[in-house]
């Protein structure tokens, strides 16, 4: 009788070996994303304010016009690992290929509007007279690396389904590593200045997309998979993508609203909010991981036609993402003397942002088990669902949001605020999954 508790026991640890070999991978390649950014303001940040100012504006778009498009990868993950699942990899990869496709013409439209429409799109982000120029030539060159940098979504996706996530992370290595030495030698090797940045950057981007497209092609000529467009293909990876756009929107709008009520508040909440932010951003790439993780296996188990298995794991991975939250809170915690420091001397900024990080500390259990349910029902392809929840999290939070600064209490609130947002998105998961209504079975939903 003492040995009966040894099969779930197996399966937990099956399970665990799973979740890392996908998670921890996967969180390296988030990390290494953002570098990019980083590493591009560190070189050209010594050719001046003035370049550095056009640099953050033309960043900002961007980031802001790929981060619309994620999609790309969570809903390739999710298709191509169900077809993992049923034994089909010639059509786990065609899927893929609808994808990449897919990600090809946004960027070709990406491209034409940005192009064109530079200028007044810098204007728009309130870019001064000084910095406008070289924003202009930043986002004009950059915009032609967006195709590639969305080819790199669709392929991250594909090699996810694949329940590859060491392969990206390479490749995000490697792409770092490149966009670096490029940027050096363009902006001062070549003295080209900006524009030299704005180069290397497109010039890593497109070889990254090229790796990708090498590994997913010779996987499609291995198992006899066409590489040719498919017009309904494609036309069902925009369909299945359509709702977490909605998704993602919503969310992208929560973190818009919010930064706005803090600049209400005043220059210094406003400050301390982005130092917080930036620390929220972090931890959800840890968090986000384990969801990536969730994603790819989900996905397999159900095109396995195994909902208990799918059931169990998803379990597991909320108790992941339970403890990596109370983990990842005692650091907050434990960090706020040392972390704040570094980014501000200024005592007002630093006593607004001190008790701000104590809320978000208090809800990382909260973010846990959200992030995990997110990735979870994205790896069911359950995205119409994610953007009802996220159009109803989005509904609650606004009058809350822009009542802080009427009722006072400053950041702290506008961050409890938030902390609220992350409650209603758990319990709009929670229900859902214990609905058991995601646990649809085959090679397609």
């Amino acid at each position: 009788m003492t040995q009966a508790p040894a099969a779930p026991k197996a399966a937990r640890r099956r399970h665990d070996r799973e979740i890392i070999a996908l998670a921890v991978p996967a969180f390296g390649a988030l990390v290494a994303e953002p570098l990019f950014v980083l590493a591009d303001s560190a070189i050209v940040g010594h050719l001046g304010t003035a370049q550095l100012a056009g640099l953050g504006v033309a960043s900002a778009l961007l980031t802001t016009a790929v981060s619309i498009f994620v999609f790309l990868a969570y809903a390739t993950t999710a298709a191509v690992a169900r077809r993992v699942g049923a034994g089909d990899l010639q059509a786990a990869i065609r899927q893929g290929m609808d994808g990449i496709w897919l990600a090809l013409l946004l960027g070709a439209a990406v491209i034409a509007v940005v192009l064109p429409t530079a200028p007044a799109l810098v204007d728009l982000f309130g870019a001064s007279d000084t910095a406008a120029p070289y924003a202009v030539t930043y986002l004009r060159i950059s915009s032609l690396g967006i195709p590639a940098m969305l080819v790199v979504l669709a392929a991250t996706g594909v090699l996810r389904g694949l329940q590859d996530t060491r392969t990206p992370l390479y490749v995000a290595i490697g792409g770092f590593v490149a966009n670096g030495v490029l940027n050096v030698g363009l902006v001062y090797g070549a003295d080209l200045g900006i524009a030299g940045s704005a180069w290397g950057t497109v010039i890593a981007q497109c070889g990254m997309a090229a790796v990708y497209l090498y590994v997913v092609v010779r996987g499609a000529k291995r198992h006899g998979a066409s590489l040719r467009p498919d017009v309904a293909g494609i036309r069902a990876c925009a369909q299945a993508g359509a709702p977490l756009l909605v998704r993602t929107l919503s969310l992208r709008a929560i973190l818009m609203i919010a930064t706005a009520v803090a600049a209400r508040l005043g220059d210094s909440d406003v400050a301390a909010h982005q130092i917080v932010l930036s620390l929220w951003s972090l931890l959800a790439f840890a968090l986000d991981a384990i969801a990536i993780a969730g994603q790819a296996i989900i996905g397999r188990y159900l095109g396995a036609d195994d909902p208990d298995g799918a059931r169990a794991v998803c379990r597991r991975m909320v108790q992941w993402g339970i403890a990596s939250g109370v983990v990842l809170g005692l650091l907050v915690v434990l960090a706020r003397p040392v972390f704040i420091p570094l980014f501000t001397g200024d005592g007002d900024v630093q006593d607004a942002a001190l008790p701000a990080l104590v809320v978000i500390a208090l809800a990382q259990p909260i973010c846990g088990i959200v992030f995990v349910l997110d990735g979870v029902l994205m790896g069911a392809g359950d995205g119409p669902y994610l953007a009802w929840a996220m159009i109803v999290t989005l509904a609650v939070f606004t009058p809350v949001a822009l009542l802080v600064p009427t009722f006072g209490g400053g950041l702290t609130a506008l961050w409890g605020a938030m902390t609220l947002m992350m409650a209603v998105r758990m319990l709009t998961l929670w229900l859902r999954s214990r609905s058991g209504r995601w646990l649809v079975t085959g090679a397609t939903r």
